[in-house]
């Protein structure tokens, strides 16, 4: 399962940062690095701080944005250090290890990390799944971004390799019948819900309020698989036909 666990860093500032998640990776068994729009890199400082975990800096795909980074992953995870304004599903390291250890093997996997300063937006944050927190001392709980890296790693070998404590288990409780479907597939229902609600006049684009951000909530959590996506958007095809006939 190792090696379908992308980690993803979103606008970093330091290279040196990035060597450092490099060798962290590499320890913990981990190869999949992906880097969304880093301030400077390639760099000398993060090839001298990834202390021979070059191979990974030299393998990391680069991308323009955090939806093309995660579009491939069935399971997009993101590190969020408070509470937002809409809570969302919220995970330790532990708890994120033992419900990605059972997934199949084909399941792709994104954990994202966000910028040194300020971490990840709530736009990006609400592009995962759920949000992992590590839960350092509160009166210092800034950790460097390969610290944090290291910590969940390190829960996800342990599962990986059956020596954790699976304190929370999968969500189905059993193997499931169809592939996860992509952040990609996810994407494409979201843009299809909201021009539905549009069309229906349940959402007023000059005034959505929370709405989207709700119903992306909600729809996350579960989860949804292949199927289930085709489910939803021809659901939302068929109130269009319908919209469609009655204006004719």
């Amino acid at each position: 399962m190792l090696e379908n666990i992308a980690i993803v860093l979103v606008n970093t500032t330091h290279p040196g940062n990035i060597g450092g998640v490099a060798r962290a990776m590499k320890n913990m068994g981990l190869a999949d690095l992906r880097l969304v729009e880093p301030k400077i890199f390639p760099s000398e400082e993060a090839v001298s701080r990834a202390s021979g975990a070059t191979d990974l800096l030299d393998n990391a795909q680069q991308f323009s944005s955090l939806e093309d980074a995660i579009a491939d992953c069935q399971l997009a995870v993101g590190t969020s250090a408070r509470e937002r304004h809409i809570p969302w599903p919220l995970i330790n390291p532990r708890e994120l290890a033992a419900i990605t250890a059972p997934l199949p093997s084909t399941t792709r996997v994104a954990v994202v990390f966000g910028r040194e300063d300020r971490g990840l937006t709530n736009e990006e944050l609400q592009l995962c799944h759920h949000h992992v927190n590590i839960p350092t001392n509160a009166e210092f709980s800034s950790l460097n971004i390969a610290a944090a890296v290291q910590v969940i790693t390190y829960e996800l070998r342990m599962a990986a390799l059956g020596l954790g404590e699976q304190t929370a288990r999968p969500q189905w409780g059993t193997d499931w019948d169809i592939e996860l479907a992509s952040h990609h597939e996810l994407e494409l229902m979201f843009e299809h819900l909201e021009k539905v609600l549009v069309d229906t006049e349940f959402l007023d684009p000059d005034n959505p309020r929370q709405l989207m951000p709700r119903l992306r909530r909600l729809l996350m959590r579960a989860v949804p698989d292949k199927v289930e996506v085709n489910v939803l958007r021809g659901i939302l095809k068929s109130v269009e036909k319908k919209m469609d006939n009655g204006h004719q």
